[in-house]
């Protein structure tokens, strides 16, 4: 069977091909905000983002590691990207669902599929995580989960 990538990694995909960027060493989050337009600043304050007369901004908490940014990042894209409106005026279960929505899209972006599919990973998990967490300048943890999700997707395949 052939692995039939979802939207989100389509979108992903596309985005990043729009914006010539094809490899995880072009993976830099002031260079993709440059690109897309979008003003980075860095704030004592939990990552937010804002949009405001044409104006898009995502403000990261100075005190993160650049990984922790750049995966905070990726959460506030999501909310530019594909959210609208303000989510302290949606219901609480609607907000639930965007951040949900968010973090899902920040480890798809973060660690686009296409590229993922590319690295020679070893068979022992430990070893594969940190190729991850290095090769995309992520977290451990936010490695581990996003290859739980790309083996799973591909068991789906397999096993579905």
């Amino acid at each position: 069977m052939i692995y039939v990538q979802t939207h989100l990694e389509d979108f992903i995909e596309n985005l990043y091909k729009k914006i010539s960027i094809y490899s995880p060493q072009q993976l830099n989050f002031q260079d993709i905000a440059d690109s897309l337009n979008i003003l980075v600043d860095y704030a004592d304050v939990t990552s937010r983002c804002y949009e405001q007369d044409d104006i898009l901004m995502i403000v990261l908490n100075e005190n993160l590691s650049f990984a922790e940014q750049w995966q905070d990042f990726a959460h506030e894209l999501c909310h530019l990207l594909r959210h609208s409106g303000n989510q302290r005026k949606i219901p609480p279960a609607f907000r639930t669902l965007q951040e949900w929505q968010a973090n899902s899209f920040a480890l798809h972006f973060c660690i686009p599929t296409f590229m993922l599919e590319k690295l020679e990973l070893t068979d022992h998990k430990q070893a594969a995580i940190a190729i991850i967490a290095q090769t995309f300048g992520v977290e451990y943890g936010f490695a581990e989960e996003r290859l739980e999700r790309w083996l799973l997707q591909r068991a789906m395949v397999y096993y579905g």
